[in-house]
């Protein structure tokens, strides 16, 4: 797969190194070599993938970089020649999928590369998994609230509320849940 990349390393002779040993593998590959309006450039190149070689990050540097790089946008690997464990856990947490300590070596970049793509996609993976489970739960409990109004309004069992509601729904064309909102927002209204 050809990618687009975007590599922001500031000195010229290191960035030359990496793009030579990415073209043979087809890469398009964007160089930008300062930090200063790195979030609009990102935004507006919108690579497959940033990677970010940094000789002596700072805390503040480093969390700067990953969030103006977009870590929850693309992969995002970093390239550190020193750091410590704060630094690491910090780059995590921000959503880096590969950080990698000992500088940017060009022999490398491609097998850091993959790895932080596989990395990215197994934890979009995840937040999707996760968002898709709390909207499940948001929606279970609008449901049962919904279910309580019915029942009480109406003086029916929990099981007719929830056979009333799908029926609306599917009269309606609409998802229950749609459904379960309305009346509880009806309800508040009218109370």
């Amino acid at each position: 797969m050809k990618l687009h990349i975007v590599i922001v390393e500031p000195d010229e002779t290191r960035a030359r190194l990496v793009i030579d040993s990415l073209q043979p593998l087809g890469h398009r590959v964007t160089i930008i070599s300062e930090g200063a309006g790195l979030a609009r450039r990102v935004r507006e190149i919108a690579p497959d993938i940033v990677l970010i070689d940094m000789a002596n990050p700072s805390r503040d540097t480093l969390e700067e970089m990953a969030l103006a790089a977009g870590p929850m946008d693309r992969p995002v690997a970093f390239f550190v020649d020193r750091t410590d464990g704060d630094l690491t856990r910090q780059a995590i947490e921000a959503g880096v999928s590969a950080y990698v300590i000992d500088g940017l070596q060009p022999e490398r970049v491609a097998a850091v590369m993959d790895a932080a793509i596989a990395r990215f996609q197994m934890f979009q993976r995840m937040r999707l998994e996760l968002e898709t489970t709390r909207r499940a739960l948001e929606e279970r409990k609008l449901i049962d609230r919904a279910k309580g109004i019915l029942m009480k309004a109406r003086g029916i069992s929990e099981d007719e509320a929830y056979a009333l509601m799908r029926k609306t729904a599917m009269d309606q064309g609409r998802k229950v849940a749609d459904v379960a909102g309305a009346i509880v927002t009806a309800a508040g209204l009218l109370s």
